[in-house]
């Protein structure tokens, strides 16, 4: 349990807990919805033109429908995390699993575009939820010295998502014959990309059936039993059960719930700490990641590229997503929280301006838009470079700093914050990106550039190393 874990000396490597292995599973479960959100955030990608031709969209209304699944997921992370203090994370789980299957079948068979931009809202409650409690949950059954690695798989579900939402379109594209409204048995070809996510929406619902609840909330609702149940299959077997509930007990005693009036400070303004988790949350999305994952395939279609490369591409961006994730997570818990931070926003920062040059070179209107074959290469290379930067850092890490970096009594509510805000970003950058690409292509990357500039110098001077400490230490 995070409440009573113990500083590692430095340099000294961590033991081997006895239950490691079960913890994992318990932890990879509960990133399941981490899955589904990496896959419900991406699969759209692959049907964006389908749905643009089906319903007669222009680029602005486009943008519309692709961002609406933002909205929701901005009022499913705030709400998350007070919910679950209430009704458990487990049940918080379950109607998140709910609320995915509803939105996959729905966003399958819509007959107006308002329709298909309902059941994108729910899926964002959905995706919402899962951003905040999957972090939260497994924090909470992670032994101390793995805390790091293990809270890194919530991003890596969430590439792995996105990696196999790629994967899953561009194979009914290829059954569809490259036709995106190819009808497959009596649907579209798009309807089945977005329909598929059923299966693991299914899958996440079975599974939160058979993980424990946190001890954390069991103990807080009286459920003394279980909670030792629990800790018993989650930490070592020298463990002293009693001594560790009642330290447990002694930590929530000098709690209390954290309400939005916790988070604020002078003058009816936010704690700054509660400023540098929104602004860690904001700059993980202004760089433009989700440009990548949301709109790759029309991207590179709009300069030239054939559909079916195109989805290729997208799904070889996002298996880089998946290998510098794993970097990540084995260089987490060795480097630090800052280090990684730095050295992805520098990476960033001069991917995105070779991106910015090479589409500078675009040339042609309509349907004959091409890239010279040096420039061509060079933004696909800067492409995969950016993604590779930003997946060793900052997508792993600002997960990782917003579970551990807020102190006890307000971590709950700030995380909501926290996500909230990443969730209003993403949708800024998604709802203007169709706008700013038909503006000026390489005007978009450039602001998309100069944001990871303006990241450096916020990691340098404002945000803490929170490596190796407890949770409790956090202030």
């Amino acid at each position: 349990m995070t409440d009573t874990a113990h500083n590692v000396p430095h340099g000294t490597p961590p033991a081997r807990p006895d239950h490691l292995v079960h913890v994992i599973f318990i932890t990879a479960a509960a990133a399941m919805g981490g899955f589904l959100f990496g896959y419900d955030s991406s699969v759209i990608n692959g049907a964006v033109v389908g749905i643009k031709g089906r319903f007669d969209l222009g680029s602005t209304l486009l943008a519309q429908v692709v961002a609406a699944a933002l909205l929701g997921c901005a009022v499913g992370a705030a709400t998350a995390g007070r919910l679950a203090d209430k009704i458990g994370r487990i049940r918080v789980m379950q109607i998140a699993a709910t609320m995915f299957t509803v939105s996959a079948i729905g966003s399958a068979l819509p007959t107006a575009v308002w329709e298909l931009t309902l059941w994108r809202v729910i899926g964002g409650f959905a995706i919402g939820m899962a951003s905040v409690i999957g972090p939260a949950y497994i924090a909470e059954v992670s032994p101390p010295a793995y805390r790091g690695r293990l809270a890194s798989f919530q991003q890596a579900a969430i590439v792995v998502g996105i990696a196999i939402s790629q994967l899953v379109n561009y194979g009914i594209l290829q059954w569809a014959n490259g036709n995106q409204r190819g009808k497959l048995g009596g649907l579209e070809a798009w309807q089945w990309m977005l329909g598929v996510m059923v299966v693991p929406s299914i899958i996440y619902g079975l599974l939160s059936l058979v993980i424990p609840e946190s001890p954390r909330y069991l103990l807080e609702a009286g459920k003394d039993e279980a909670a030792r149940k629990v800790l018993a299959e989650v930490e070592d077997d020298d463990v002293d059960l009693d001594e560790r509930v009642a330290e447990i007990r002694h930590a929530m005693r000098r709690e209390h719930k954290p309400t939005f009036k916790d988070l604020l400070g002078g003058r009816g303004l936010f704690l700054p700490i509660v400023w540098i988790g929104i602004g860690l949350s904001m700059f993980q999305q202004l760089v433009g990641i989700n440009v990548i994952f949301y709109y790759s395939s029309s991207l590179w279609q709009s300069v030239g590229i054939d559909p079916t490369s195109s989805f290729l591409y997208s799904f070889t961006t996002s298996i880089v997503n998946v290998i510098g994730t794993v970097i990540a997570m084995i260089f987490v818990d060795r480097f630090g929280r800052r280090p990684l931070l730095l050295i992805g926003s520098v990476g960033m920062m001069l991917s995105l301006a070779t991106a910015a040059w090479a589409f500078s070179y675009k040339t042609g209107t309509g349907t004959h838009i091409s890239l010279p074959s040096g420039q061509g290469t060079t933004a696909l290379i800067a492409a995969h470079t950016f993604v590779l930067f930003f997946a060793l850092s900052w997508g792993v890490v600002v997960w990782v700093l917003l579970g551990e970096m807020f102190p006890n009594r307000i971590r709950a509510a700030a995380l909501g914050v926290g996500a909230a805000a990443q969730w209003i970003a993403n949708w800024l950058i998604t709802v203007t990106f169709p706008t700013l690409s038909d503006w000026d292509l390489s005007g978009a990357y450039i602001i998309y550039a100069c944001f990871a500039l303006l990241s450096i110098p916020f990691v340098a001077f404002l945000v803490r190393e929170t490596k190796g400490k407890k949770l409790e230490d956090m202030g």
